[in-house]
């Protein structure tokens, strides 16, 4: 018995065989980001209008950097998994296609790993 469509048999197409693992890490990232975005938020907030010097010693405590770096890192890595599967949805061209889903995953990775550095250059204090 088999579950493929009468075209898919023709095209000789099947399943990607990808489908869970993107569910299950955007189901991870998700629930990662509650209680990481509430650490940020606690961290955080309080610095709004706080003076130059203030911020820096705050973000050099090892619980601040360490919380604020995987916060960006894995909102990053949801964003990038949420626009993947938006443009997968609604891109149909193959060209774009690839071009759009190579890019935003650059950029997010990048952004990602921009963030992180800038906080670590300030725990670390360089």
């Amino acid at each position: 018995m088999t579950y493929k469509t009468d075209m898919g048999r023709v095209k000789g197409l099947g399943t990607a065989k990808e489908g869970t693992h993107e569910w299950w890490i955007g189901r991870l990232t998700a629930v990662a980001l509650i209680p990481l975005t509430l650490c940020f938020i606690w961290k955080v907030a309080p610095l709004i209008g706080a003076t130059h010097a203030d911020v820096l010693a705050a973000f050099q405590s090892p619980f601040t950097a360490i919380t604020t770096i995987l916060f960006i890192m894995i909102a990053f890595i949801h964003l990038a998994g949420g626009l993947q599967e938006v443009i997968v949805d609604y891109v149909h061209g193959k060209g774009t296609l690839v071009v759009l889903l190579v890019s935003t995953k650059l950029a997010c990775w990048g952004m990602g790993f921009a963030g992180a550095f800038a906080v670590a250059k300030i725990a670390f204090g360089a």
